[in-house]
């Protein structure tokens, strides 16, 4: 029996209904060089077939806010239903994919879901939103909603996760964009390197969004999110017996094993993320948010 996805939603600047999409569903090579995502079309050109796809899961359905879109999406990414409005959904699917990174539409798309019993991936940042937050715990730990940065996965970090650091003393990471939007690349990232959790973080006197976070063994992790640049994901680990960096660039992986996740997390009804993980990012980077230039440590 084929599991069916539903994707929901599109944001400005990110193709990632159409990037999950057709890891999925494959897709069709002229099809998506018209729907106007020519990055995304070229990293999926340089994966082989067999590193498409899901055994018994297909994406089945669409929405976005431009019925165009929707119907170039549908194309690109071999989806069979083009719908008119989110809740069509409702009754067809098994699972969706709110593949929106504007955090604040967030719980209007995945809510109804939700309430149903239905399992939900929310794309990064699950919500800046403490009520929203206190909402989603509870579907965190039950399984049925998962949310986090491809980078969690990004298999640039192997090297990281098999360094003997010893006592880690200090992580450092730089990332495009600002703080709220893909400060959680990193934080996703840095949790699977390290056990150490985030205490506080304190805004430090730059000229992009630069915050240090104090970690509870005693190390800190800074995190430069730069504006706009050239495309940059990097994470340097410092430890007393040993140091790596990484720079993330193979989306494809990150994301295919991100939606690997989810999809065992809709068949088992397991959660795949720790939730105080997911909870703990949150609250870090509204944390954040409180903090002023060179003030005083907010604590989490």
């Amino acid at each position: 029996m084929v599991m069916k996805l539903g994707i929901i939603g599109l944001s400005d600047g990110n193709g990632h209904p159409f990037s999950f999409s057709a890891i999925v569903n494959g897709y069709d090579d002229a099809a998506f060089a018209d729907a106007g995502w020519p990055v995304i079309h070229d990293y999926l050109k340089a994966k082989p077939e067999t590193d498409f796809g899901f055994d018994g899961v297909s994406v089945t359905h669409a929405w976005t806010q431009d019925a165009d879109i929707t119907r170039k999406l549908c194309a690109a990414s071999k989806i069979d239903n083009a719908c008119a409005d989110p809740d069509e959904m409702l009754d067809a699917v098994d699972a969706v994919i709110v593949a929106r990174d504007d955090w604040k539409s967030h719980m209007e798309y995945a809510r109804p879901f939700l309430d149903r019993g239905m399992p939900v991936f929310i794309d990064k940042p699950l919500t800046l939103d403490k009520h929203e937050l206190d909402y989603c715990s509870m579907f965190l730990e039950s399984g049925k909603l998962m949310s986090c940065s491809g980078l969690r996965h990004a298999r640039e970090l192997d090297a990281l996760r098999a360094t003997d650091f010893g006592a880690i003393k200090c992580i450092n990471g730089v990332v495009l964009i600002d703080w709220p939007r893909y400060g959680v690349h990193l934080l996703d990232a840095a949790f699977t390197v390290t056990d150490a959790r985030p205490v506080s973080v304190g805004r430090n006197p730059a000229n992009h969004d630069s915050f240090t976070i104090a970690m509870d063994d005693g190390s800190t992790f800074t995190i430069d999110a730069i504006g706009m640049a050239a495309k940059t994901f990097r994470l340097s680990v410092y430890g007393e017996r040993g140091r790596a960096d990484a720079e993330m660039f193979d989306n494809f992986a990150a994301f295919r094993g991100t939606l690997e996740k989810f999809i065992a997390m809709v068949k088992t009804g397991a959660p795949q993320i720790p939730p105080q993980d997911t909870l703990c990012i949150m609250r870090t980077l509204m944390a954040g948010l409180k903090a002023e230039k060179g003030g005083d440590h907010v604590r989490i």
